[in-house]
């Protein structure tokens, strides 16, 4: 019943995380928007500025000097100038779009786009070549009635390719349509110039976001373009030369698909915890009736009293180095679950890794060794698959290094969960961040292992501060081995751990 709530409570979570992000990924989208446009209108204040100070004497200069660096700078509006003579009829041009201001122009191919904003810039919608641009445009008349026509024109396959760039990632997709429903820009190439009132089912009513708190309107839709469920936000655009809205569509599906695996991995953390329960029992039953005939024998043999004693003192001694490991074992355990529901929140990729992981390591924890002795390759093995799990937590936080000097030593034995211990002690102890990640070195030696991480001591108290080198203290003890030495040098912290035959 606990796991069926903790399910519970962590869908309910990992669904309003979702739609969080799915709520922040529409203002990201929605930002990289607006602020293109106002891009796009402060490039034509530019160009206003030029040609009213200079008029076409310098504009041609400057305009191939702007082209220049807005390529430069992936910035997607071009100018263009167009000018006409009245008396020799002759007109001037470095744009072929710009022929649609000829008196005989083809004007049947451009979609005229209402505008009352503060700019006074005019706006058309061009077809050209199974291509649409939009263009911005104004005039100036110059002596001798001859009239200039500048402006700036976007081709909308660029702009709307500019905004799938902006976050590729985000499970969403973005277009923008005027106020009166012109679609300018859409995944589907074929929608552009369109109304978006024929090929959506928005209504009028989705574009009334001033009566909401929020400033926008969100809703359930089904996709013209994927053809799936998807939560749509409506938000107005508007700057000096442009009124219209922005709508965001994230895929539902996505969510439904990262609640279905965080209930998947809860029913595999129910059943692996149960295992371990089952398994400890077993154990413990196990031991209690080893226990129980090692009792009878040292009665029955009360004329070995000497021997009898000795084996009572290794008995306990055993028993000590027991519930040390008995102490590790939940301690990991517990730090491993909380790591998981953060890491769901926020990364579910990085919490699939993270459980199989945490799957490989606990059948390593489940049946202890006997003596708690384990041969170095396989603790090797084991920290590579440990240190993978702390990956998936700290990121670029942690780094790690394995170098093996000694092939031979592989074959010699250390004591159980040492390594484990010593690298869990180091991140316990010392600061790991982006800027100041932590660095773990371990290196196997002829005579023994030698592990260094950085020396950058955290300054609060940590609880529990000897506990896993008293533990290893007392293994080394009990087998007669010159203790553990532990050092700092220079700007690492240092533990040898010797080896056994």
């Amino acid at each position: 019943m606990a796991f069926a709530v903790l399910s519970l409570l962590i869908t309910r979570d990992s669904r309003k995380n979702t739609e969080d992000f799915a709520r922040k990924t529409f203002f990201r989208k929605y930002e990289s928007v607006e602020n293109e446009f106002k891009n796009i209108e402060d490039y034509q204040y530019l160009l206003r500025a030029l040609i009213q100070k200079d008029g076409l004497k310098n504009y041609k200069d400057y305009s191939a000097v702007l082209n220049d660096l807005n390529k430069k700078r992936n910035l997607l509006a071009y100018s263009w100038y167009y000018s006409y003579d009245e008396a020799s009829g002759k007109s001037e041009s470095n744009s072929s779009l710009s022929d649609i201001f000829k008196k005989n122009g083809n004007i049947e191919q451009s979609v005229p786009l209402k505008n009352n904003g503060s700019g006074h810039f005019k706006d058309l919608l061009i077809t050209r070549k199974d291509s649409i641009y939009w263009m911005s445009y104004d005039s100036l008349v110059l002596p001798g009635k001859n009239r200039l026509y500048y402006g700036s024109t976007v081709n909308l396959d660029d702009l709307h390719q500019y905004f799938i760039n902006v976050d590729k990632n985000s499970n969403t997709y973005a277009y923008v349509f005027t106020k009166e429903g012109i679609c300018i820009t859409h995944p589907e190439k074929k929608y552009l110039g369109k109304s978006i009132f024929d090929f959506t089912d928005i209504k009028a009513k989705d574009t009334v976001c001033s009566t909401t708190r929020s400033g926008y309107t969100q809703s359930t839709a089904v996709s013209e373009y994927l053809g799936v469920e998807v939560t749509r936000f409506i938000k107005p655009l508007k700057t000096d030369n442009f009124d219209g809205y922005t709508v965001v569509n994230h895929v539902n599906f996505i969510i439904d698909e990262n609640i279905y695996k965080v209930k998947t991995y809860t029913v595999y953390i129910f059943l692996a915890a149960l295992f371990l329960i089952v398994t400890v029992f077993i154990l413990f039953q196990r031991a209690a009736n080893i226990a129980y005939k090692e009792k009878e024998k040292i009665q029955s043999e009360k004329n070995l009293l000497l021997i009898e004693n000795e084996k009572m003192h290794k008995a306990e001694v055993i028993n000590q180095l027991q519930q040390l490991k008995n102490n590790i074992n939940p301690h990991f355990l517990f730090n491993s679950l909380n790591s998981l529901y953060m890491l769901i929140g926020i990364n579910k990729e990085n919490a699939q890794k993270f459980t199989m992981n945490l799957s490989r390591i606990y059948r390593y924890l489940i049946v202890p060794p006997k003596e708690n002795i384990v041969p170095v390759s396989q603790e090797i093995n084991f920290i590579r698959q440990y240190m993978d799990l702390l990956k998936s937590r700290f990121d670029e936080e942690l780094s790690f290094e394995l170098v093996i000097n000694d092939q031979k030593s592989l074959e010699k034995r250390i004591p159980y969960l040492s390594l484990q211990i010593v690298t869990e002690n180091a991140i316990k102890h010392n600061i790991a961040t982006i800027d100041q990640p932590l660095q773990i070195i371990i290196s196997i030696e002829k005579n023994g292992i030698i592990v260094k991480n950085t020396w950058q001591p955290k300054t609060e108290t940590v609880q529990g501060e000897k506990f896993g080198i008293d533990y290893l203290t007392q293994i080394y003890e009990y087998f007669r081995i010159n203790s553990l030495n532990i050092s700092v040098g220079g700007e690492y912290f240092i533990c040898f751990l010797p080896l056994m035959e």
